[in-house]
């Protein structure tokens, strides 16, 4: 009986101990933290396309650039992985100032403060769907600031031409003629000169195969603008859904050593 009587304040304490972390345990995971929400503080809106072998390009090709490889797989490797290669100017990507002009910033050189932005967006639809040779003038970006002001110092101006919806189809997003020319619209020199002289903006993009319209064979602007150490969005996807004014641009290339160009994800951030 005694030695009963003294093993059974240590078997009270150990099943004590076992009821308490089980306890904990169960109190522990009811507390885990439930998959984190939006951040309520802005509205995130992707302007990139995703990339596939689908992607229309500014050279025609019989057979895409874009290549793919699984090199591993979950059921034999226990994980995925693709080994991938694409042009540096390929889908919605980043035209580096070294594109056009020898000496001036790569991919990588780019500073990253530049890559955070003001947007501005130019809605030009109806004057693009009326004439798909369509270039951007100073009244457009005058119309815009009539309305919004003067565009801030350090901004990125889109075009909005409403080109995107042709992306699915590479023979109406390059629109080429008979004679191979192709047709969409771009900005005019005088524009892109006016945004870099006068607004001090940091960088243009738009919504089609160049900043220079399909017609062009000397490509004006991107030497003009690209000189004078802008960087240039082109393919840009979504920007009928980003308000013209207000938001934020994120502009994430891929950093690669050395390069005129690079595939790049877009994101609007807007309060």
């Amino acid at each position: 009986m005694d030695v009963i009587g003294k093993g059974l304040p240590g078997m009270k304490i150990r099943t004590f101990v076992i009821a308490y972390v089980f306890a904990l345990a169960i109190f522990l995971f009811a507390q885990r933290p439930a998959r984190p929400e939006p951040d309520p503080r802005f509205l995130v809106i992707d302007l990139t396309h995703s990339v596939n072998q689908n992607v229309p390009t500014y050279e025609l090709a019989e057979h895409s650039a874009y290549r793919e490889q699984t090199i591993a797989t979950i059921e034999k490797d226990g994980y995925f992985a693709r080994q991938i290669s694409l042009p540096e100017h390929y889908g919605t990507h980043l035209d580096a100032p070294a594109h056009f002009v020898r000496g001036l910033w790569t991919v990588d050189q780019i500073p990253a403060e530049r890559l955070v932005a003001p947007l501005v967006v130019l809605n030009v639809q109806r004057k693009a769907a009326q004439n798909p040779d369509y270039q951007i003038t100073v009244d457009d970006i005058a119309n815009w600031e009539q309305v919004h002001g003067h565009i801030p110092q350090a901004a990125v101006v889109m075009a909005n031409t409403g080109w995107e919806s042709r992306w699915n189809s590479e023979k109406n997003y390059r629109n080429a003629d008979r004679q191979g020319i192709m047709h969409f619209p771009g900005y005019s020199l005088e524009s892109a000169r006016f945004l870099v002289e006068a607004r001090s903006v940091i960088a243009i993009g738009i919504d089609t195969l160049s900043i220079d319209y399909g017609p062009s064979k000397d490509f004006p602007v991107h030497k003009y603008s690209l000189s004078h150490s802008l960087y240039q969005l082109e393919n840009v996807a979504n920007l009928s859904q980003a308000p013209e004014f207000g938001a934020t641009l994120v502009s994430a290339p891929t950093k690669l050593e050395g390069g005129s160009g690079a595939a790049v994800r877009l994101l609007a951030l807007v309060k």
